[in-house]
């Protein structure tokens, strides 16, 4: 069964409007895109989505200290990426790139700190 999904590429600041025809979740046609990396990120979003996390973690003095994946991570993989950072604890002081998680999920993705903190 045929079917369309409309989206706005992320890739880069033009936001495409795309619309990827799906069949059976093969898909068949991407259009809207203007370059190259608008197609992969069509076909990327609609066969394996990806993201990049951007979350708090408590640090030792249980204030919130700023964090991210370093990658992105499977979409799925989302809820269990927040649990681990809710249960992680940044030792301070704290830079910008130190590793709060390192290989998380067995990802090989890391959560980085992402301001500095005293």
């Amino acid at each position: 069964m045929s079917m369309k999904k409309e989206l706005t590429c992320i890739v880069c600041p033009m936001g495409c409007r795309l619309t990827v025809e799906l069949d059976g979740g093969e898909i068949r046609s991407v259009t809207g895109n203007t370059c190259p990396r608008g197609k992969q990120y069509a076909i990327d979003e609609c066969t394996h989505p990806m993201r990049t996390v951007t979350s708090t973690a408590r640090a030792s003095d249980g204030a919130p200290v700023a964090v991210k994946t370093d990658r992105a991570i499977p979409k799925e993989l989302m809820i269990a990426c927040m649990e681990e950072i809710n249960r992680a604890t940044v030792t301070l002081p704290a830079q910008i790139g130190d590793i709060v998680i390192e290989n998380l999920l067995g990802t090989g993705v890391n959560v980085i700190v992402t301001a500095n903190r005293k």
